[in-house]
């Protein structure tokens, strides 16, 4: 079994769409983990410096990351406890999920191209329970 972890900078929410703009790689990275917890073979984590700071203490990696580098190298994403990227979310190709069919829509879409969500709306309308 594959185990994905991600240690992400402080922030108020994981979707992105709790401030003024939306950030489309935190839709993606939620749509990802939404998609994986169906999955049999991944075991996926997210921890948020804000909510969840005891994990980026207990794990020696990130913890040495942070201290050397500063919070500039998060979010960090381990598998199966190694460093596999610093400073951006992975891909599913990186994390080599390319073969997880997504069924959320397009705008949480699991592609490289950038997801369009207007400003002042909810993901994808509130009508395919993406977010």
């Amino acid at each position: 079994m594959k185990k994905i972890e991600i240690f992400e900078p402080a922030m108020c929410c994981s979707t992105g769409v709790c401030g003024p703009s939306v950030d489309s790689e935190l839709l993606r990275i939620t749509n990802l983990f939404d998609t994986l917890k169906e999955n049999e073979e991944v075991k996926a984590y997210r921890f948020n410096l804000t909510s969840n700071p005891q994990a980026f203490v207990v794990n020696e990696k990130v913890l040495n990351l942070i201290q050397n580098q500063g919070n500039d190298v998060l979010p960090i994403t381990l598998i199966d406890g190694e460093i596999l990227k610093t400073e951006s979310y992975p891909t599913f190709e990186e994390l080599g999920l390319s073969d997880i069919n997504n069924e959320k829509g397009a705008c949480c879409s699991n592609s490289q191209e950038e997801v369009k969500v207007e400003a002042n709306t909810t993901c994808c309308g509130g009508n395919t329970g993406c977010c």
